[in-house]
């Protein structure tokens, strides 16, 4: 059997858990059944007992019989009871009448037993002053056991059985149901009047609710009432099972807001593919490559001719990346955005999958507010990634040295042709003798092997570039990506995960509260 606290605390998880995100009147009622349980409790064992009922039902004679005093008034014109009475036998009862609001009291000490009672005689539910109807309707919320007085003329109003009876259905062992007035039937008439009562009450879930028959005026049926009375407050639970009775019916109010407790599984790469598109990975990875093809080339490149390149704007830096600033990447074009609202939708279905309204209305709300500083979050992720180191390797440094050789080979060449160009001008060319190699002239040799071996360097070399690019390329690809998983993590799965958790929180402490 689960006790009070354990359903309190279940009752109390659930709505911490709740708060702030299932916007449901139930969360409220339950909020407002946790504060009136603390009050409750701190208010001692007393049993509160009401006797509520329509204009005419005898409500006000049974309670001054009940009292042993002329307490409340009765009659039959409306309005008649128009502010609750109380009578409590034993010691005053005044923090817990405070606290029901109740400003007529009468004291009884005339029966020990009773010790502990606090009867109350409600307005008239049927009362043509709203004020009345909705004081009945507040302390039949707080009392510890409800008497409904019912008469042989209305005992089946259709008024009386929806709006309050049949709602009690979770509460049937707080509530005592007496048909009133018996001295004004025949017996047989008596007996069919109380079937019929037991019968409508059975049907609206109310089999657990003792039924009694009375007569406030000839004290009929009255030592009965009085013995249930008092075998409740001897028990000192009627308190505690109203209070369990009301978090039972709140928890499983609630509970139409759970779902499955399995937590299907979303498609992370799907998401992390998508936001990496409009995040520019690709348009990123592929500066990463054309830039390291540009450093490759002009670092293996004829020396000659690497100030051309200098001309050309190196792809990643035009990105701005790393600046800790905005990127220079471009906007998030249409296709993108709807890839992004595709994924991050499927992620929140998935996520939501079997789940009430309430809480898929939540993973909603969370993906929106998630959504709309998704491109801000991305730009930052991708600009801070590592895209890998932009030295220049051994090799490359290597060839370039020998590009150097050669075109200073290829440059001597040049100035001793020019040389003999000069000599053979002013008719000096016999005095210098023209060293050859197998018939070629050494200068020319000098100058067509260094052109010929600094392309062939540059040829050889522009592959090894490639394919360095490439491989750095892949490398910034996976970081990039690696990042923009982990802004899809924070952004998105971890806040959908959050909710997926909660929920089984508040479904496990619901169970706790409902037993």
């Amino acid at each position: 059997m689960v006790d009070l606290a354990a359903r309190l605390a279940g009752l109390r998880e659930a709505v911490e858990v709740a708060e702030g995100r299932l916007e449901v009147p139930e969360v409220g009622r339950a909020r407002a059944l946790l504060a009136k349980a603390g009050a409750r409790q701190a208010l001692g064992e007393a049993t509160v007992v009401a006797l509520a009922g329509a204009t005419g039902s005898g409500k006000s004679t049974l309670f001054n019989a009940l009292s042993g005093a002329e307490v409340s008034t009765p009659g039959v014109r409306r309005p008649t009871t128009g502010v609750a009475h109380a009578t409590v036998w034993g010691p005053a009862q005044d923090p817990l009448l405070d606290w029901l609001e109740i400003p007529r009291r009468h004291r009884h000490d005339a029966d020990p037993a009773l010790d502990g009672l606090v009867l109350l005689d409600l307005p008239d539910h049927d009362s043509v002053r709203l004020e009345h109807r909705l004081e009945v309707d507040r302390l039949v919320e707080l009392v510890d056991v409800l008497v409904w007085v019912l008469d042989p003329e209305k005992y089946a109003d259709a008024a009386v059985h929806d709006r309050y009876l049949r709602p009690l259905a979770g509460h049937a062992g707080t509530l005592l149901v007496v048909l009133n007035q018996a001295d004004r039937l025949p017996p047989a008439d008596l007996a069919a009047c109380r079937a019929d009562l037991r019968g409508l009450l059975d049907g609206e879930g109310l089999a657990e609710a003792t039924l009694l028959t009375a007569s406030g005026r000839t004290g009929d049926g009255l030592p009965e009432l009085l013995g249930l009375l008092a075998r409740r407050v001897a028990e000192r639970r009627a308190a505690t099972e109203r209070l369990t009775a009301d978090v039972r019916g709140a928890a499983r109010a609630l509970q139409v807001h759970c779902g499955p407790a399995t937590r299907p599984a979303t498609d992370d790469a799907a998401l992390t593919r998508a936001l990496g598109e409009a995040a520019g990975v690709p348009a990123i990875a592929a500066a990463v490559e054309r830039s390291t093809v540009k450093a490759g080339t002009a670092a293996t490149g004829w020396p000659v001719v690497r100030w051309l390149g200098r001309l050309r704007p190196d792809p990643l830096r035009r990105l701005h990346l790393g600046t800790g600033g905005r990127s220079s990447l471009p906007e998030v074009g249409s296709v993108q955005a709807a890839g992004v609202a595709t994924a991050v939708r499927r992620a929140r279905d998935a996520a939501g999958e079997g789940l009430p309204l309430a809480w898929t209305d939540d993973l909603r709300r969370t993906t929106e507010v998630r959504t709309d500083r998704l491109a801000d979050r991305l730009d930052l992720a991708v600009s801070g990634v590592d895209l890998g180191s932009e030295r220049t390797p051994l090799w490359q440094r290597g060839v370039g040295g020998l590009q150097w050789v050669v075109t200073a080979a290829a440059l001597v060449g040049v100035l001793w042709l020019l040389g003999l160009v000069v000599l053979g001008w002013l008719q000096l060319d016999d005095l210098v003798p023209l060293p050859r190699v197998e018939g070629l002239p050494v200068p020319t040799l000098l100058l067509v092997g260094g052109l010929l071996a600094g392309l062939l360097l540059a040829v050889l070399a522009r592959p090894l570039v490639a394919l360095r690019a490439r491989r750095r390329a892949r490398r910034a690809r996976r970081r990039l990506e690696q990042a923009v998983a982990e802004v899809a993590r924070s952004e998105v799965l971890i806040p959908l995960a959050e909710t997926q958790t909660d929920h089984a929180r508040f479904c496990a402490a619901l169970a706790r509260a409902a037993g």
